[in-house]
């Protein structure tokens, strides 16, 4: 007992040292024992995870293989439709083809009745090819005699223009040269011929000079013709001038009319249907009328009284109609019409 009384204190000292060991070893060991459950979940969930996804891929295999298959089928049946409808369209194809081209060869185009056609069009042809050359033959020599004339026209006027180079029986014309033996061409048409007559001095009717007339004296006027009276250009005689200048005044409408005269209209309206109205006079009793009494128009006639205010102005006779009961318009009423005065005022309308 002395012997562990005194080893006491080393007993507790190594309880204590081994105390510490465990709570270190404790610590150690939950961390380890931590990072292993951590571990196993992870892999567990992993696991689970990995295997929802080939579950969800083993899904859209099948569902996109059986839409694709769905859609193929359509397409396979929309191409064989195609193909099948293209094949009927070709064999309609050539049988219009082969139709066609029998009735064309047989009814339109006849290849006996087109030769004989070209035949006979060849012929027509040939006619209007030759009276086409005629006809050409025939203007050409018309435009030469016309080219004949006018060169014949020309000559002639330059013969009468120069006429004064005619021979004479003292001096030889320069177209009549006294080595040849005879005259040239030229001087036979100046024979032929006469001279232009000499020109005369033309004047207007106002007594002026005439600007298309050319002399052939250059000596300068002594005095310069007078101006013509409106001279050339946008310009006004001065009679029209002094009008427009001197004009009297014109009034305006508002200096011309009078400010009442609106009022004054009304009232001359109103007197002249005063005067032009059928019943002038007063009424007069019997007893006191000097002349006989005139019926009112509006209120007897030949066709008989019309009584005011015990019935109508237009006497009806429903005996006479044809049917009693009053005839009806094919077309519906418009409810717009009917509505118009209930739904609508006078300041919107």
């Amino acid at each position: 007992m002395v012997k562990l009384h005194q080893e006491n204190d080393a007993i507790i000292e190594e309880i204590y040292q081994r105390k510490n060991d465990a709570e270190i070893a404790r610590q150690r060991e939950y961390v380890a024992a931590v990072q292993i459950q951590a571990f196993f979940r992870g892999c567990r969930v992993r696991s689970y995870m990995r295997h929802l996804h080939n579950s969800a891929k083993i899904l859209q295999k099948r569902w996109r293989g059986f839409l694709g298959r769905q859609f193929y089928r359509i397409l396979v049946k929309n191409s064989v439709l195609i193909m099948k409808l293209n094949f009927y369209n070709g064999m309609a194809t050539k049988v219009q083809k082969v139709w066609r081209g029998y009735y064309v060869r047989k009814y339109v185009f006849n290849y006996y009745s087109r030769k004989r056609y070209l035949e006979a069009l060849q012929i027509k042809n040939e006619l209007v090819r030759s009276e086409l050359e005629e006809f050409s033959e025939q203007q050409e020599h018309v435009r030469q005699r016309q080219r004949e004339m006018e060169h014949k026209k020309r000559r002639e006027h330059m013969a009468r223009k120069h006429h004064f180079l005619i021979s004479t029986h003292v001096i030889p014309g320069i177209y009549n040269s006294p080595f040849l033996p005879y005259p040239t061409e030229t001087e036979y048409l100046l024979r032929s011929v006469k001279p232009h007559p000499p020109k005369v001095k033309k004047k207007t009717e106002d007594n002026q000079y005439d600007p298309s007339w050319k002399s052939y004296d250059t000596t300068p006027p002594k005095q310069l013709p007078p101006l013509t009276r409106k001279p050339q250009g946008p310009f006004r005689t001065p009679e029209d001038v002094q009008k427009q200048r001197y004009k009297p005044f014109e009034p305006t409408l508002r200096v011309a009319t009078s400010f009442w005269s609106l009022e004054d209209a009304r009232q001359d309206m109103k007197a002249k249907e005063w005067t032009t109205r059928v019943i002038d006079d007063k009424f007069i009793p019997f007893s006191r009328r000097e002349h006989k009494y005139d019926p009112l128009l509006h209120t007897s006639s030949s066709y008989g009284h019309l009584p005011y205010g015990s019935k109508y102005y237009r006497e009806e006779f429903i005996d006479k109609h044809v049917t009693l009961e009053p005839f009806k318009t094919a077309v519906p009423p418009i409810p717009v019409f009917e509505k118009l005065n209930n739904t609508f005022s006078q300041g919107q309308v």
